[in-house]
């Protein structure tokens, strides 16, 4: 297998655990809070990082440009307000299927990948990302109809992290290869450049806004370890991946992170699993495998 499917697999396990963690920190903190978790702790992990593949590979910082200082902050603001909006789906839904609404994601950055940036899928290729997305809109499905769930608050801010999340995904890749470099180290430094002005946006407005939220932080400090640590790898995973494959296809096959999730909801928040659920896992494992073949 190439080597964007290794880094797409680690982010989508890596996301999912942390996705769950945020969902317990949103007992504690508002979603700002929350989302500052994500970066903020992330931060020292992610310098490490980049400085580690730079000493290994005996890389100079590249030179900035306003081009990529234009792409990575757009990428940034819409990271922050796709988690915002994600942790604000868990207050109105369970977290299997929040976490099914933010995956509309797929086809967003398929969509958007065409329509902004000019990239071209294959037959197989789209066939692969609607198939995965049928099965996260059949996961969604609770003892409501369908038009229902996408008239919910829970859908509204679902689908709208999967927007936000699209988005960054493409100006993401524009920005690391904006950079002209090694791949690795380019998504290394983007993601770096991204969380350091992340936490200073997002601390700074907590800060003017909640100074007590900041407080409240401090108690719950090993589950923001924890957040931070998750993010950290599973951001490497989703930069890295990013920057060697088409998004669509990234997107496409980190679907799987919501096998993950399911395991996540029965073991943990000790949720059951439907027949339709194991259904809607089968037609992802089914996306997945039809993305490997591509590959």
């Amino acid at each position: 297998m190439e080597l964007w499917i290794y880094f797409t697999i680690l982010a989508a396990f890596m996301q999912a655990v942390r996705t769950a963690g945020q969902k317990q920190l949103s007992n504690h903190l508002n979603a700002t809070a929350t989302t500052l978790a994500r970066f903020l702790f992330a931060l020292p992990l992610v310098w490490i990082y980049l400085w580690s593949i730079k000493s290994y590979q005996q890389i100079d910082f590249p030179i900035l440009n306003i081009n990529f200082i234009k792409s990575a902050t757009l990428a940034a603001f819409a990271q922050v307000a796709g988690t915002i909006f994600t942790i604000k789906a868990f207050g109105y839904q369970n977290f299997a299927v929040a976490t099914s609404l933010v995956k509309t994601e797929a086809i967003l950055t398929a969509l958007l990948s065409v329509l902004m940036f000019d990239a071209v899928l294959s037959g197989f290729g789209w066939f692969s990302v609607i198939v995965g997305v049928i099965a996260v809109l059949i996961l969604s499905k609770t003892d409501k109809n369908l038009v229902s769930i996408f008239k919910s608050p829970a859908a509204s801010f679902g689908v709208g992290a999967g927007l936000c999340f699209a988005l960054a995904s493409l100006w993401i890749r524009q920005a690391s290869l904006l950079l002209e470099t090694d791949l690795i180290f380019s998504a290394a430094y983007t993601l770096t450049f991204m969380v350091t002005l992340q936490s200073l946006l997002v601390l700074a407005y907590l800060l003017y806004k909640d100074k007590k939220q900041v407080t409240e932080m401090k108690k719950h400090w090993k589950l923001c370890c924890f957040i931070g640590t998750t993010s950290m790898f599973g951001s490497v995973g989703w930069f890295t991946a990013s920057s060697l494959q088409n998004v669509a296809y990234v997107k496409a096959l980190g679907q799987i992170d919501f096998f993950f999730t399911l395991l996540i909801t029965l073991r943990v928040f000790k949720e059951s699993i439907s027949i339709r659920e194991y259904f809607g896992m089968f037609l992802i494992m089914l996306s997945v495998f039809i993305l490997l073949l591509l590959a």
